[in-house]
C-alpha cells in the first residue's frame, strides 16, 4: 500500500465508540470501593443479605440498597415507596460486575414507583461503574434469616405469601463470625463450614494461608482447612466444622486463626520449599467462582 492509500485509510478511520464495545475484564471490580470484600460475600457467598449505598444521580443525592437476590431473579427494583433495590446475584454478568452493577442501578432509578427491573440492561465499556457512581464511605452488610426484606410489611396475596414462603424455607443457614469480618458459618445439607472472604489480593492471600498450613497453624478449632474458591480476585478459604457446635463456640477460635493470618500476611520474605509445596496443595483444591 502507498503512503497516499495509507493517509486516506487514516482519514476514514473512524474512533471507536466505547457505547458499542463490550467493557474490559476486570480481575478485581469491586477494588476501590468500601467493604470490597463485603461485596463479594454478597455476591458469592451469602445467600440473604442487604446492604445500604449512596450515590449521586442528575447531581442530587440518592439511596438504593443493595440485596443478594431479589425475587424472580430481578437485577432491580423500584418499589412503591420509593426505595431503590439492586440485586448482586444476576445471571447474564460481564467482564465488568462494577459495571453491570452500576448500570442496572441507573435503570432502576429510571423506572415509575412500584416496577421492577426485568432484564439488566447490555452493559458497554461506555456506562459507569460503581466506583463513579458512589458516593458511600462503608459498606455494612447486614444478613437475613429470609427474604422477608422483599416486601417489608406490605400486604401478599395467597400466592405471593407461598412463594416467600418456599423462598425461606430453601435458604441456606448462614451466620457471619463477630471476630473476623466478613467470615461466615453456613449448614449445608448435614455439614456445616466456615467461610472467609479475606481482603487481600488473591496471591498474596494464598502466600499466608500457605504458610499457615505448612506451620501446622490453618486449623480452625478441630476443623480442618478444605482448600478455597477464587472470586473476584480475593480468596475465600473453606473449614469444614463441627456439625453439633453453634456458630458463636467458634468465634474464639477464628478470632485467633485471623490473628495468625494477619501476622502471616505481613511477612514479605520467599516461601520457603515446605511453605511452597503447601501452595501447590491450596492452589491445587482451589475453584474458581469469577
Amino acid at each position: 500500500m502507498g503512503k497516499a492509500s495509507r493517509r486516506k485509510g487514516e482519514r476514514t478511520r473512524q474512533p471507536i465508540d466505547p457505547t458499542q464495545q463490550s467493557p474490559a475484564y476486570v480481575r478485581r471490580p469491586y477494588e476501590g470501593l468500601p467493604g470490597e470484600a463485603g461485596w463479594v460475600a454478597m455476591r458469592e457467598i451469602v445467600p440473604a443479605a442487604t446492604a445500604s449505598v449512596t450515590f449521586t444521580l442528575d447531581g442530587a443525592p440518592r439511596e438504593a440498597t443493595v440485596a443478594s437476590v431479589l425475587p424472580l431473579a430481578w437485577p432491580g427494583l423500584h418499589r412503591a415507596d420509593g426505595t431503590l433495590f439492586v440485586a448482586l446475584q444476576t445471571g447474564g454478568a460481564s467482564s465488568d460486575p462494577s459495571r453491570d452493577v452500576a448500570q442496572t442501578l441507573l435503570a432502576t432509578a429510571a423506572l415509575e414507583p412500584g416496577e421492577p427491573l426485568t432484564a439488566a440492561p447490555r452493559t458497554t465499556a461506555g456506562g459507569p461503574r460503581l466506583q463513579d457512581l458512589l458516593t458511600t464511605t462503608d459498606f455494612d452488610v447486614q444478613l437475613h434469616d429470609g427474604f422477608d426484606f422483599w416486601v417489608e410489611g406490605q400486604e401478599l396475596d395467597a400466592e405471593g405469601a407461598a412463594s416467600l414462603q418456599r423462598a425461606n424455607e430453601a435458604i441456606t443457614p448462614t451466620v457471619a463470625l463477630s471476630s473476623a469480618e466478613h467470615a461466615y458459618w453456613c449448614r449445608i445439607g448435614a455439614r456445616t463450614y466456615v467461610r472467609w472472604v479475606l481482603p487481600h489480593d488473591e496471591d498474596k492471600a494464598t502466600d499466608a494461608l500457605a504458610r499457615l498450613h505448612a506451620a501446622g497453624a490453618s486449623s480452625l478449632d478441630e476443623g480442618r482447612l478444605l482448600g478455597a474458591f477464587r472470586a473476584h480476585g480475593l480468596l475465600v478459604p473453606v473449614w469444614e466444622v463441627d456439625a453439633d457446635a453453634e456458630p458463636a463456640s467458634f468465634d474464639d477460635a477464628f478470632g485467633a486463626l485471623a490473628a495468625r493470618f494477619d501476622d502471616a500476611v505481613g511477612i514479605d520474605t520467599p516461601l520457603t520449599v515446605e511453605e511452597r509445596r503447601a501452595r501447590s496443595g491450596i492452589s491445587s483444591r482451589q475453584i474458581t467462582l469469577r
